[in-house]
């Protein structure tokens, strides 16, 4: 079984109970550090301040911690002093052999395609952030989609038998959508749609604050994707101009991070769409004059970066634009009725 942050936590049933499971804990709850002498009040003003896990402590800075009402620096340093002297949290140095053997247990999430998935090294990987940018029509709110559902399967089905939270930015969720991917994988419709739990953000202030929320969730529960549609939208409709790009971008480099920080601490895939934009750069005769938006923040931030180009009909192409373990490379898939399949013989 996957390692998660629950001895016991499950999925929704068909009967409406918790489908419970056996795992072992990758995140420690905040309310442990009453056991180390840091009152309950605190605990609750950080919980209401976004701090769910000893981890987001550990990893968060004192300037950050003291932002919240009621936790002064001397607190916060008590916290920070706290968890180090107790060795709560691994946040020194390790061999290449322990970091190795943690990388064991990420998990592929299926795309629903076979060949989209070899391509991938067996889907889209937990832990870390994959970005799937192209133009309009060309799958990418499809993929998410299936990935809601495949996430939910087995592990030996190429799920993670978590459930998903959604940000939907654009409009774009569709349910009945999900119905019928769920029917394709021969899974229970309103079972998989009571395991999705989907937010609609209308500004980039509320797109940020959705990301607490969501802390929220994933540490009384098991999760195991979280989607965000399209994580770039909001910030081009708030922010225009030159005069507003160096704050975009800083604001959009703490969307990031925050997401970031919730893969790593709750080992979750996070999967994000982006638009693109005509290259002033390239070359006017390129087939394909277009960059994904976000600039070097986006890409730093992105572990893997999927390129969608549209293809004859309804297959599409998937162009391994950067990976730090996957050669560039493409394949063809197919937008089906019910999500992502292989590619159709033209």
């Amino acid at each position: 079984m996957m390692e998660t942050g629950y001895d016991e936590q499950g999925m929704m049933g068909a009967d409406g109970e918790q489908e419970e499971y056996q795992m072992q804990s990758t995140f420690k709850k905040i309310e442990e550090l009453e056991n180390y002498g840091i009152n309950r009040t605190d605990i609750t003003k950080l919980k209401a301040g976004g701090y769910h896990t000893i981890e987001s402590i550990a990893h968060g800075s004192l300037r950050k911690l003291v932002e919240v009402k009621g936790i002064s620096e001397q607190k916060a340093q008590k916290l920070k002093e706290v968890i180090k002297t107790n060795n709560l949290v691994s946040i020194g140095f390790q061999t290449a052999t322990s970091r190795l053997e943690c990388m064991k247990d990420t998990i592929m999430l299926s795309t629903g395609s076979n060949d989209l998935d070899v391509l991938l090294g067996g889907g889209i990987e937990t832990g870390s952030i994959t970005e799937v940018f192209g133009e309009f029509r060309t799958g990418k709110t499809q993929l998410c989609h299936t990935l809601c559902v495949t996430a939910q399967r087995p592990l030996d089905q190429g799920g993670a038998e978590g459930r998903v939270i959604y940000v939907d930015t654009e409009g774009t969720f569709r349910p009945q959508k999900l119905v019928a991917i769920a029917e394709r994988f021969q899974m229970n419709p309103e079972e998989v749609l009571d395991n999705i739990i989907c937010a609609r953000a209308h500004n980039s202030e509320q797109q940020l604050e959705l990301l607490s929320d969501a802390a929220a969730l994933m540490s009384d529960s098991r999760y195991a994707l979280l989607v965000v549609d399209s994580a770039t939208a909001l910030y081009r409709t708030d922010y225009s101009g030159r005069g507003e790009l160096s704050e975009r971008q800083m604001h959009l480099g703490q969307f990031l991070r925050q997401l970031t920080r919730l893969a790593e601490e709750f080992g979750i895939a996070v999967v994000i769409t982006n638009q693109v934009v005509a290259n002033p750069d390239g070359m006017s005769f390129a087939k394909d004059n277009t960059k994904p938006i976000g600039g070097n923040i986006i890409a730093h931030a992105s572990t893997t970066r999927l390129k969608l180009k549209k293809g004859r009909g309804d297959n599409r192409i998937c162009h391994i634009y950067d990976s730090p373990s996957l050669p560039e490379s493409e394949c063809a898939f197919s937008l089906g009725p019910a999500g992502i399949e292989d590619a159709k013989d033209a």
